[in-house]
């Protein structure tokens, strides 16, 4: 059984793809639920999400075009504590190919790494998933400060998924 359960729909305009969920958000039962993480307020900064979710409400994600999940479901901790088994690309394959999100964001250069097997850049890649085209950010956790370039890759995805006609599931407003 996963940590967390994945957070899905079809035509998602960006499924975030984590390595796993960290300690909090395990206890808590919720996607980046650690104080010090970006990520919520990322989303809503760069205009992702009308308002700032909080991460006990993480299922409404999908609702503004949005996706989450793990590329290891059935661990948890920092990603120090994480070895190259708990990884599962394939699961993740699967699940973009069944889904087909516009884009799939890593929210770490490991996450990224361990799902193509060597070292990436931030930022959009070459490669895709079937139709979906790949973003690795830098990562939001408040452990990550010195990769974090005040949000920089976070804004171009934003601006590339904004740029795309609007998913049917966002709300208007």
């Amino acid at each position: 059984m996963p940590v967390l359960e994945d957070v899905v729909d079809e035509g998602l305009d960006v499924l975030f793809c984590g390595t796993a969920p960290g300690t909090r958000s395990a206890a808590k039962r919720a996607y980046y639920a650690h104080p010090g993480n970006r990520f919520w307020k990322t989303l809503h900064a760069t205009g992702l999400t009308p308002y700032q979710v909080a991460p006990r409400d993480f299922r409404v994600i999908t609702t503004f075009g949005l996706g989450l999940t793990d590329l290891a479901k059935h661990v948890s901790g920092a990603d120090a504590t994480l070895s190259a088994k708990d990884f599962s690309p394939e699961d993740l394959r699967r699940v973009v190919e069944r889904y087909q999100p516009r884009f799939v964001a890593f929210t770490s250069k490991r996450a990224g790494q361990e799902y193509f097997g060597r070292s990436v850049d931030y930022g959009l890649q070459e490669e895709r998933i079937g139709m979906s085209r790949i973003f690795v950010l830098t990562p939001p956790s408040g452990l990550a400060v010195r990769s974090w370039q005040e949000g920089r890759h976070w804004r171009e995805l934003a601006q590339l998924a904004r740029a795309l006609p609007q998913h049917r599931h966002r709300r208007e407003g």
